[in-house]
C-alpha cells in the first residue's frame, strides 16, 4: 500500500478506497473516485476531496502488485484493493501501526516524515520525469496549479542541472549564426 500511494501520489484514504471496479488493467489506468475518512461511528466512504473523479496512471513497478491482489479478491467489482487485518477499511492510523511508520522513519532520521510525504513524494516523482505542471494537476486532483506546486521538492542536483540546461540553451543562443567576414576572407 506505501508503495502503491508513493507512486500514485494519492491520499491514504483514496487509497484505501480503491475498488476492483476502480482499475482498468487494458491501459493500467486507476479512476480515483473516494475516499476513506474518519466520521462520528467510525470509517466512511466519501467523494474525493475535490469531488471529482480522475484518472492516475499505474505504473510498471506496481502492476504486478495489483494484478496479484485483483486475482486473490476474485470478480466482485466492489472488493477493495486494499483492506485492513479484520477485512475493513483502512485510516491513516491502521496504515501507521501496520507499516511500523513511526520506527522505519525514525531509525534513519526521518521522524518528521508523514504518511501524506508518499503524495509529495509521488508528485515530485512525477515533476522530475518531466511530467508537465498541468498534467500534474490532474493527477492530484487539484483545483489550482499554485497547490500542486507546494507539493514539489526538488533536490540540489535538479537544481544544478536545471542552471546546466538553461547555459546550453544560452550558448546556442550566442552562437554565432554563420561565419564572420573575416574568417571567409582567410579560406
Amino acid at each position: 500500500m506505501v508503495t502503491f500511494a508513493a507512486s500514485t501520489a494519492a491520499r491514504i484514504g483514496e487509497v484505501s478506497g480503491v475498488r476492483v471496479k476502480d482499475i482498468d488493467t487494458d491501459n493500467w489506468i486507476w479512476t480515483v473516485r473516494r475516499q476513506t475518512t474518519p466520521a462520528p461511528g467510525g470509517l466512511i466512504d466519501k467523494a474525493t476531496k475535490g469531488k471529482r473523479a480522475r484518472k492516475v496512471p499505474l505504473i510498471e513497478e506496481v502492476r504486478p502488485m495489483v494484478a496479484q491482489r485483483l486475482l486473490a479478491i476474485g470478480n466482485d467489482p466492489d472488493a477493495r484493493i486494499f483492506f485492513g487485518a479484520r477485512g475493513g477499511r483502512i485510516a491513516t492510523a491502521v496504515l501507521s501501526d501496520a507499516t511500523h511508520w513511526d520506527d522505519v522513519v525514525t531509525e534513519p532520521g526521518f521522524e518528521h516524515l508523514r504518511r501524506h510525504d508518499l503524495r509529495h513524494t509521488g508528485l515530485t516523482w512525477f515533476a522530475d520525469a518531466g511530467v508537465p505542471l498541468h498534467v500534474l494537476r490532474k493527477i492530484a486532483g487539484h483545483g489550482s496549479l499554485t497547490t500542486t506546486q507546494r507539493y514539489l521538492h526538488p533536490v540540489a542536483g535538479q537544481i544544478t542541472a536545471a542552471g546546466a540546461a538553461l547555459c546550453a540553451h544560452l550558448m546556442l543562443l550566442r552562437a554565432p549564426r554563420s561565419l564572420p567576414l573575416t574568417a571567409m576572407a582567410a579560406v
